[in-house]
């Protein structure tokens, strides 16, 4: 293994804790066999020649090397003042509820927060931009784009499970002078939070982190899936939502959405797609399985989904937020105030209770995975390798995710090249049922496996 202080994107992306952030590409970005976004050749040989950065600039700035400061550090250094839990990181104060304010909440996947935050900068004059993604076309169905108007803003509202990197919009921001914020999930807020330490100019520019709530990033395969099991060519897919939302069906009950490009659309509920459960990893970037940040702990606020009842169950949407930036907090209690957001205080408890099933596998499933998960660059993490005190059903649902995670890219990939979409649906459709059975005991093998551990089916 290569020394912490000589990694290069290279070390990283062999070693599958390349998330894809783009912080490195000084030369692009670019696709892998799998639908991922990674480092471009010219990058990788840009850093090997000594071209770019030195290694030691860019061990220091990459979200997983184990030379890079920690999410705590991080957090400490910005937020000294903030209260502090072991899972939710720094905070300042914690909400539940929805932008009141039309149309954010009803544009939104969710309560319409993450928007509501960004136009409310945008319009106060704290910022002169933000950077979020936007849907796209060409090869890319979305990617970042830096937004100046509370329209914008807007077009960038709803989840976007999809890979997208930060190289283009870093550029834009590194020479066009202003003050930004940024829109992203943990691993791409820590990444900028490590650029900003180490470049004067980012630092500057960059004011206004806003962070999602993030269970795993998928691969753009994840949108040949819906393809393929919505009977249509992936070539004819225009416009992708991964959730359609509906006031009048639970929040929790997603829609996978396809509009083509003759106009018409195709449409499935997540629960009949044979990779349909989010927990079961499929297409799920290998970075992941070494990440122990649920709510983005670097970001100025963030804000996830509200999964317990009966927040769940409102189509509507509501959004669960954390704030650690004292201007943030000073925004958000006056538009509580004069009814532009309908927000409720909630407590460590209760935020942490939204993301349970995320915080099972990032930080007890974490334990587990480092103490068999062998790499060309070992991550250092906040949680400390533990194989013990797993009881075996967890163990093998860890097991499962893993491989799920692994062989989705691997049985799409074959199932492209052959042009046999059957080869990837009935692997999953397989593969889901055992996770499924381990999991929630369902079906025959679920109920055999509860007799065989000596619980009830």
């Amino acid at each position: 293994m290569p020394s912490p202080e000589a990694l290069t994107p290279a070390d990283m992306v062999e070693s599958g804790l390349c998330i894809g952030c783009g912080g490195c590409a000084t030369r692009g970005m670019t696709w892998d066999r799998y639908g991922q976004r990674k480092p471009s050749t010219a990058t990788l040989t840009d850093h090997e020649a000594g071209h770019a950065p030195p290694p030691a600039a860019f061990a220091a700035t990459c979200p997983f090397s184990p030379a890079a400061r920690d999410e705590d550090q991080l957090a400490l250094a910005r937020f000294p003042a903030a209260h502090h839990d072991p899972r939710l990181g720094r905070y300042e104060a914690n909400y539940v509820g929805h932008a009141d304010q039309p149309p954010f909440r009803e544009r939104g996947s969710s309560g319409g927060m993450v928007s509501w935050v960004a136009a409310d900068l945008l319009a106060s004059g704290a910022i002169d931009g933000v950077a979020h993604v936007i849907p796209s076309t060409g090869d890319r169905l979305f990617h970042y784009r830096i937004s100046r108007t509370a329209d914008q803003i807007l077009e960038g509202a709803r989840s976007r499970y999809y890979p997208v990197d930060l190289a283009e919009v870093l550029a834009e921001i590194r020479v066009t002078p202003g003050r930004y914020a940024i829109v992203g999930v943990p691993c791409f807020i820590k990444a900028v939070s490590l650029l900003r330490e180490q470049d004067p100019v980012l630092n500057d520019r960059i004011t206004h982190l806003l962070g999602l709530f993030c269970g795993h990033m998928k691969s753009a395969a994840f949108v040949d899936s819906f393809a393929w099991q919505l009977g249509v060519e992936r070539d004819t897919v225009r416009a992708v939502e991964y959730r359609r939302k509906d006031p009048d069906r639970p929040a929790n009950w997603y829609t996978a959405h396809l509009t083509l490009d003759d106009g018409t659309a195709r449409w499935q509920d997540w629960f009949h797609l044979a990779d349909g459960d989010w927990g079961a990893g499929f297409f799920q970037n290998s970075a992941c399985d070494a990440c122990d940040d649920v709510v983005a702990e670097c970001a100025d606020v963030s804000f996830g989904d509200a999964w317990v009842e009966p927040y769940s169950s409102d189509g509507r949407g509501t959004n669960v937020v954390i704030v650690r930036s004292p201007e943030i907090a000073a925004r958000i209690a006056a538009a509580i105030t004069d009814g532009r957001l309908a927000l409720t205080d909630v407590d460590a408890d209760f935020i942490a209770g939204t993301q349970a099933a995320g915080f099972r596998q990032r930080r007890e499933g974490l334990a587990y995975r480092l103490t068999w998960q062998k790499r060309r660059v070992t991550p250092v993490k906040r949680v400390a390798p533990r194989a013990t005190d797993h009881p075996p059903r967890r163990r093998a649902i860890y097991r499962t995710r893993a491989a799920i995670a692994r062989w989705s890219h691997r049985m799409a990939w074959l199932a492209r090249r052959l042009n046999q979409p059957w080869i990837y649906t009935r692997w999953a459709a397989a593969s889901l049922y055992v996770y499924q059975a381990l999991a929630y005991k369902r079906g025959r093998l679920g109920r055999l496996l509860a007799r065989l551990d000596g619980a009830e089916g």
